[in-house]
């Protein structure tokens, strides 16, 4: 079970990730709004970058959490 949530946090939190990145960068670079996030949150900015932070945060708490494989004994 451990290790089906170590990637199911980790894969949210590619996708977390991506939308702030993507939000972000579109509001900045090019004053229009991508993705689905605007859909969700009215947010300035730069609070997308705490998006894309949360989203960084859940790949690693899902990295972390997954089981490592079990050394198997040479006979």
């Amino acid at each position: 079970m451990r290790t089906t949530i170590g990637y199911t946090l980790e894969s949210i939190g590619y996708v977390v990730g991506a939308q702030g990145l993507v939000s972000f960068a579109s509001q900045t670079f090019f004053g229009t709004e991508w993705g689905w996030m605007h859909k969700v949150v009215d947010l300035p900015f730069t609070a997308y970058l705490g998006i894309v932070a949360v989203g960084l945060a859940f790949i690693v708490v899902g990295v972390k959490t997954r089981k490592t494989p079990q050394r198997q004994e040479v006979a």
